[in-house]
């Protein structure tokens, strides 16, 4: 399942991505951020982190810096 959602979003970025034009206001992109919390924590814990980050990119959030969390326990506040 992880690498299905790691190959839809790497096709994302490949065909859709550099179509619309759109200028990501997090670092690093979205995109990017999806996969790396793919590849760090298993799929459960995943899903939810890539859904608030793309809740969170909207015209009204200013943006920035905001990597993956590295430790399980960054993400304690998910449980």
């Amino acid at each position: 399942m992880r690498k299905i959602l790691i190959k839809i979003i790497q096709f994302y970025r490949k065909f859709i991505s550099s179509q619309v034009r759109s200028k990501c206001i997090f670092t690093p992109t979205c995109s990017v951020y999806a996969i790396e919390v793919l590849q760090r924590f298993n799929i459960f814990k995943a899903i939810p982190l890539i859904v608030w980050r793309l809740l969170r990119c909207n015209p009204f959030n200013k943006g920035g810096f905001d990597p993956p969390p590295d430790r399980k326990k960054d993400i304690i506040w998910l449980l």
